[in-house]
């Protein structure tokens, strides 16, 4: 038995082959359409999760797994290791971790022989992915909580992410942005760049061509990584072609340690829209 398992949730992006690689359960987070709830991932694929968003926008809604689920994926994991560790997406995001944190005390009455501890992320995306994955590679070397804990707390501080929107059409259901200015920036083809930093989402510019906007992305993380080789998640909202040819460019113009493609949950892409590219990043020091 492994010291350590860990615990994540559907916003982190994961692929299916990392899941299965390090034995990673995943809390999924739930939408409603058409008078339906669906558990992300689960009950559907991503891919038909941005259909049936597609066909009624706006009639998709959000919402964060509760504590009894959480607590279901912590007793489902708690067979494995003697410890748990937790990474959720950003607090300032998402209420999960607030479930989540609900659900480590029924563990504490109903689990006593496994110790769970939660870490948010302050990421999304294949950003906190990559924080799940450093506590998951931490944990597959045999490490116990306090090593796999610090190896995810290191990630944090290093992981970068850009990410280009193909339209603003939809980002006022974040409820940052007011519905007319949305629409309005949508019609000018205004196109924004996003970052995630402690732990919130920050626009930092805008592109009026899709092109230009890829050109951004790759000037970005150029800053933050320079000529060191770096690891890599290309994301995609509902476009894997786009995706592919990104994840080609960006190999040729980096020395890439690890790259591979993520799929954006549509949890997010209730806010971002299909289409939307982005890099999660960090550099090997």
């Amino acid at each position: 038995m492994r010291q350590v398992t860990i615990v994540s949730d559907s916003l982190s992006c994961l692929t299916a082959d990392f899941i299965e690689q390090y034995g990673i359960d995943i809390i999924p987070l739930n939408f409603y359409s058409g008078g339906k709830v669906y558990r992300d991932t689960v009950d559907v694929t991503t891919k038909e999760a941005y259909e049936i968003f597609l066909k009624e926008p706006d009639a998709f809604r959000t919402s964060p797994a509760s504590p009894e689920e959480c607590f279901e994926v912590f007793r489902r994991a708690s067979p494995k290791a003697q410890s748990i560790m937790c990474v959720t997406a950003s607090v300032k995001l998402t209420a999960l971790f607030d479930m989540a944190r609900l659900a480590v005390e029924r563990a504490k009455m109903e689990l006593p022989r496994t110790t769970v501890r939660i870490l948010d992320s302050g990421m999304a995306t294949a950003a906190e992915g990559l924080v799940v994955l450093a506590a998951a590679r931490a944990a597959a070397a045999g490490n116990g909580l306090e090593e796999v804990a610090k190896a995810a707390e290191e990630m944090k501080k290093k992981v970068g992410v850009i990410i280009l929107l193909d339209t603003m059409r939809h980002v006022y259901r974040s409820g940052r942005i007011p519905k007319i200015a949305a629409r309005a920036a949508s019609v000018l083809n205004i196109r924004p760049l996003l970052t995630i930093s402690s732990g919130m989402v920050h626009f930092v510019g805008a592109v009026r061509s899709r092109k230009h906007g890829i050109e951004r992305l790759i000037e970005s993380m150029r800053h933050r990584v320079g000529g060191k080789p770096v690891h890599v998640a290309v994301m995609h909202a509902y476009a894997p072609e786009e995706a592919v040819r990104l994840k080609e460019l960006v190999a040729s113009e980096f020395k890439c340690t690890e790259l591979w493609i993520s799929e954006f949950s549509p949890l997010m892409g209730y806010s971002c829209g299909t289409g939307t590219l982005g890099l999660a990043f960090y550099p090997v020091e």
